[in-house]
């Protein structure tokens, strides 16, 4: 049962590191889900402590990532169609077989959906599509960041109690 528990845990910790990049995917809480199942594992002692800091760092990152790419988009002079070409992009970019289209396609969905629905100048849509794209990529890194410390620890915590385990 502990092998099973585990094993589900790393998935989720992997599939969270997957989550930081998707806008469908809630990264960090899926992470956070995958140091549940490991300390669920009837062979692990239970550590409500590891549990309570890492699941309040999830929830703050979690609030974080609607707050940081919107900040970005009004900081430079942006509108929700931005944030919305940004998400369009972000999967159309993940879809397409060019290197790094996810990066690509954000910044190229900001601009056109500042500059068709928003019916901006050029200049101000390119303006405004990199204050969606910088907040896209200021908020996925740090939900990059989060989700691979979780999966690091449950490695780590995995090792540690190898002897428990087999």
């Amino acid at each position: 049962m502990s092998i099973l528990l585990i094993s589900i845990g790393f998935v989720l910790c992997i599939t969270g590191i997957f989550g930081s990049f998707l806008p469908v995917l809630p990264g960090p809480p899926i992470s956070w889900l995958g140091l549940l199942f490991f300390y669920l594992a009837p062979d692990i002692p239970m550590n409500y402590t590891v549990l309570s800091i890492t699941f309040t760092l999830a929830l703050i990152i979690f609030i974080l990532d609607y707050i940081i790419p919107a900040y970005g988009t009004k900081r430079y002079g942006g509108s929700k169609y931005g944030m919305i070409g940004t998400s369009v992009g972000l999967i159309l970019g993940l879809l397409s077989p060019i290197p790094l289209g996810f990066l690509i396609g954000s910044f190229i969905g900001a601009f056109i959906g500042e500059l068709v629905f928003n019916k901006r100048q050029h200049q101000d849509a390119f303006k405004a599509a990199t204050g969606a794209f910088m907040g896209f990529l200021a908020s996925t890194f740090i939900k990059f960041v989060c989700c691979l410390s979780f999966t690091v620890f449950f490695i780590y915590k995995v090792i540690d109690a190898r002897e428990l385990l087999f």
